[in-house]
């Protein structure tokens, strides 16, 4: 059985005016709608304010002669200036918030011929937002005013239309390109996963969290993100980035949130912060987990209110930015030694998106491997090129399991940038390649190796100390030495080493117990923090 087709309508105080006979020699959109043999309207809800219930009484007769199965229902709008936006689209969203919409049985049409243009701009809204499950209904004159002239009906759902449908195909297609630099990845999941970040850069401003190792690219997806937003007319605002492990103390407040001239020792000028350089554009945060309590705290009333208070200031100020978080830390860990806020990782994982290594990505080389030249001639001016032998060893070495590819695409950059400065004549030969291979074996080897634990013992033992400890002592210090590099005190370099055993103490003091520890080798906070 085929749907009641139910004519929504704004009363057309000036076009559906007429009196005597003389009215059906003119075209009056409202009662015209109804007098087409290929339109049957069961119903049209018309909407008017009160004062002119007199015309709309006399459009109502007309239609029942014209269109005896048509019911018209008159609704009283009242509104003190038609002209005015925010009240004439208050009160239609209120109509419609009441309306008892069936769209099972019925099938809905908004008539935008009659009414002021903001009652029309209106009308469009709430169907686009979908408050008017309904299509629009565009109607015009005929030839002759005894004619009931034509009419057009528009559906606003996009996707209908293939010449449109296919533009918007299109543009997510350049905006996803944009993102990966243009290098045609074959890598199918890495792939997915950009066009998902695309979808959500364009559609949110919500914050991104991008996760994944050292290299893998966090850094300059996040700019892309932002020049893509650009390109969009999103944002107007700065890229701002800056990396959170190398903020410390009032540093990181003051960078971060900005200071008041006198706030601290040294803070002879008044300083904006970053948050509010980035005011109407996006900041990036790479390493976020390694920001302190405080700034956390701060950067979470940040990002939900768009207010934060600079050091030593007595008010607040604003900034409308987006944020991009970037780690290689699992936060939830974190959140469990009790380093990083449960609230903040709620507000920023929202969006998350973990890039892969160059290492799981096989057949994305040889693209990377010709962009990184690219870049190359770019920089040096010179093109570069590989001989075929070169070439088809380079990638056989770089594919395979044996190029673990450690630091990502700083590896692999890095491995391309010294090929193409070595290479004679602008040709990389056979030779050059086997020369980085080397390289790249040898260096990937002390990954993980004692060779970094003896680097470190020795740096603050001083030279040969390693050779009179256990092998067991080397590597237990070595790594206590590195957690104290990466913390900002001796508490917290305590708290991340005693995170799991001081759950099971009643009383706690991670400070003295990381001192005792230091003191069995003579060694102290100062010493080996800051060696």
């Amino acid at each position: 059985m085929p749907k009641s087709v139910v004519v929504f309508g704004l009363l057309g105080v000036t076009l559906d005016q007429g009196g005597g006979a003389k009215r059906w020699n003119r075209w009056r959109p409202t009662v015209d709608l109804c007098r087409h043999e290929d339109l049957l309207v069961s119903r049209l809800e018309l909407l008017h304010q009160a004062k002119f219930n007199p015309l709309a009484e006399q459009v109502a007769a007309d239609i029942a002669s014209v269109s005896p199965q048509t019911e018209v229902r008159s609704h009283n709008v009242e509104l003190d200036d038609p002209w005015d936006f925010e009240e004439v689209y208050a009160q239609l969203h209120d109509f419609a918030r009441a309306y008892p919409f069936a769209p099972a049985t019925e099938d809905y049409l908004l008539h935008m011929t009659t009414g002021t243009h903001v009652a029309q701009i209106c009308l469009f809204l709430l169907a686009e937002a979908r408050y008017f499950p309904a299509r629009l209904l565009q109607t015009s004159p005929g030839t002759s005013g005894s004619e009931p002239g034509m009419y057009r009906i528009i559906d606003l759902d996009l996707s209908r239309y293939d010449r449109i449908a296919s533009r918007f195909a299109t543009e997510q297609r350049e905006g996803v390109s944009f993102l990966k630099a243009g290098i045609d990845t074959k890598n199918r999941t890495f792939n997915a996963l950009i066009e998902k970040i695309e979808q959500v850069a364009v559609r949110s401003k919500a914050p991104i969290l991008l996760t994944g190792p050292t290299g893998a690219g966090k850094t300059v997806l996040a700019r892309r993100i932002h020049e893509l937003k650009q390109q969009r007319r999103q944002v107007d605002g700065r890229f701002v980035e800056v990396n959170c492990a190398t903020l410390r103390g009032d540093l990181a407040m003051s960078m971060l949130f900005g200071h008041a001239k006198g706030a601290f020792t040294g803070a002879q000028t008044a300083r904006a912060g970053l948050l509010r350089e980035a005011d109407g554009g996006v900041v990036f945060l790479d390493e976020i987990g390694e920001l302190g309590l405080d700034e956390q705290a701060m950067l979470l009333r940040a990002i939900e209110d768009k207010r934060f208070m600079p050091v030593g200031a007595d008010r607040e100020v604003e900034s409308d930015f987006q944020l991009i978080a970037g780690t290689n830390r699992d936060l939830r860990a974190r959140v469990r030694e009790g380093t990083f806020r449960e609230d903040l990782l709620a507000r920023i994982d929202l969006w998350t998106f973990e890039l892969p290594g160059l290492a799981s990505r096989p057949e994305d080389i040889p693209p990377n491997l010709d962009y990184e030249l690219e870049r190359y001639a770019a920089r040096a001016g010179t093109r570069v090129t590989f001989n075929k032998e070169a070439l088809a060893s380079f990638l056989t070495f770089a594919t395979s399991t044996e190029a673990v590819w450690a630091a990502n695409f700083r590896d692999f950059s890095a491995a391309v940038e010294r090929m193409a400065t070595l290479a004679p004549g602008a040709r990389i030969n056979r030779e050059v390649v086997d020369e980085e291979v080397g390289r790249l074996m040898r260096a990937w080897s002390d990954v993980g190796s004692g060779r970094d634990e003896r680097a470190l013992l020795e740096d603050v033992l001083g030279e040969g100390a390693a050779d009179d400890m256990d092998r067991f002592d080397q590597v237990q210090l070595a790594e206590v030495i590195r957690v104290c590099r990466q913390a900002r005190s001796l508490s917290d370099a305590g708290r991340l080493l005693f995170a799991a055993s001081r759950r099971r103490r009643k009383s706690v003091n991670d400070a003295d117990r990381l001192r005792k520890y230091l003191a069995r080798f003579d060694l102290d906070w100062e010493r080996v923090s800051q060696s």
